[in-house]
């Protein structure tokens, strides 16, 4: 067997090891969701017996969204009395103050605050953004949501009594899904690839082994939780995968509750998406490297399951999706002669098949979803899209390189905004009166 066939082996090989995984966590995925679907998700407590929640909102320049987002939040059928939101205007140049300010005016007896910060002890990012604004909130339960957020009326209510009724779980998270899927083809992308992955795959994990990781919005925490670790990591990108892998090693786990929704806006130009997903694999890669240690410690539990998880895919899909790409161009070229050609091309096939299958019984799950567009969308998202992921993982890999060599500090690193019409269509990228 050539050096040639035997990449191409590796990489069939674990393609569809990785498939496999994938199958197995959707079907568990469907199993939880159906039996989340028996009902509302509420788990309704004690009249005056809901806990106070502070609600923190890291913000910097995000006043093209926050507008819409604070109102948002002011909507919650919580008890009104019983939660703040805590606005931290990390180090803004734009608007932000003003904004707040004529919010606060209109709604002058709801607890809304606003807490900026300069370049001396902010600007440097979300997890020492949000360290700021805990030092000074009051509630038991904290909650986190991201500047773009539109999340729905019941989701704080639904998370808090979930969280509440369980002492085993850490946090709980509910679901997200993209508000402007209209936006661009890309979009259209992302919102597959959040309800296929980021949704689904964690319901598949939660349902087999009560893992699932917290994301970057819409999740409470015990406020005891965050004071017995000492806060957010700030050297960490991706703050929530971080403090996802300490909350197991506490011995708790984190819930999934797809019935807490909230809606948010993703990068509709390429180049703003390949920031924002660069970013996000820098910062599990630092995650991985600060909890591989754990990967054989016994004491670590659960956890090790998912350090295992993201070496599957940072190390082992990154390695085979290079690896069968060489060997394609090479084919192509001419300077690559594979002998398994034929029976490697029939197992891509099928790969290519089941993966389009196991996609589009993902989307049947969603009202609307699954339809020939989106058959045809998958389609193309397989040869394109999914492709730009391995661009991202190399280019992350290379800045976690060079970050190290050159002592670079972690800054804020934000995804551009832009102003939407109702339908999710790009109105505008910049708005002088931040959207008020």
């Amino acid at each position: 067997m050539s050096v040639a066939d035997a990449i191409s082996l590796y990489s069939i090989i674990t393609i569809w090891f990785l498939m496999i995984i994938n199958v197995i966590l959707s079907v568990g995925g469907f199993l939880y969701y159906s039996r989340c679907n028996e009902t509302d998700g509420s788990i309704p407590l004690p009249e005056g017996s809901y806990p106070m929640v502070s609600i923190l909102v890291p913000a910097h320049n995000e006043a093209l969204v926050l507008n819409r987002t604070v109102r948002s939040l002011l909507n919650f059928d919580y008890p009104q009395d019983r939660y703040e939101i805590i606005i931290i205007n990390d180090n803004s140049t734009d608007n932000t103050v003003e904004l707040i300010e004529k919010i606060q005016k209109e709604f002058p007896d709801r607890r809304l605050m606003i807490l900026s910060t300069d370049k001396v002890v902010g600007g440097t990012g979300k997890s020492n953004a949000l360290n700021i604004g805990f030092s000074v909130c009051k509630g038991e339960v904290i909650a986190i949501y991201d500047a773009d957020n539109t999340p729905e009326p019941q989701a704080l209510r639904l998370l808090v009594e979930n969280l509440v009724a369980d002492p085993r779980a850490g946090a709980v998270i509910g679901k997200f899904r993209t508000r402007n899927r209209n936006a661009s083809i890309l979009t259209r992308f992302v919102n597959i690839e959040t309800l296929a992955y980021q949704c689904m795959n964690q319901a598949g994990r939660g349902y087999f082994f009560k893992l699932c990781t917290i994301p970057g919005t819409n999740y409470c925490i015990r406020r005891s939780i965050i004071e017995r670790i000492g806060g957010w990591d700030v050297k960490a990108l991706s703050e929530d995968t971080e403090i996802s892998f300490r909350l197991y090693r506490m011995g708790y786990y984190i819930k999934l509750l797809p019935q807490a929704v909230t809606w948010e806006q993703e990068p509709h130009l390429l180049k703003i998406w390949l920031h924002q997903r660069t970013r996000w694999a820098r910062g599990n890669l630092y995650v991985l490297a600060k909890n591989f240690k754990y990967t054989f410690d016994p004491a670590a539990g659960k956890m090790r399951i998912d350090t295992l998880y993201y070496m599957m895919v940072y190390v082992l899909m990154l390695t085979s999706l290079v690896a069968s790409d060489v060997i394609f161009a090479g084919g192509i070229l001419g300077i690559i002669h594979v002998r398994l050609a034929g029976f490697s091309s029939l197992l891509w096939i099928m790969a290519i098949i089941v993966f389009i299958v196991n996609m589009m019984l993902t989307l049947a799950l969603e009202k609307n979803e699954f339809n020939l567009e989106s058959l045809g969308l998958v389609t193309i998202m397989l040869f394109t899209y999914a492709k730009l992921w391995v661009i991202v993982v190399l280019k992350a890999l290379y800045l976690t390189v060079t970050d190290k060599i050159f002592h670079r500090t972690v800054k804020w690193d934000k995804t551009v905004r832009y102003v939407e019409d109702t339908a999710g269509y790009t109105v505008a990228n910049h708005h002088p009166k931040g959207g008020i």
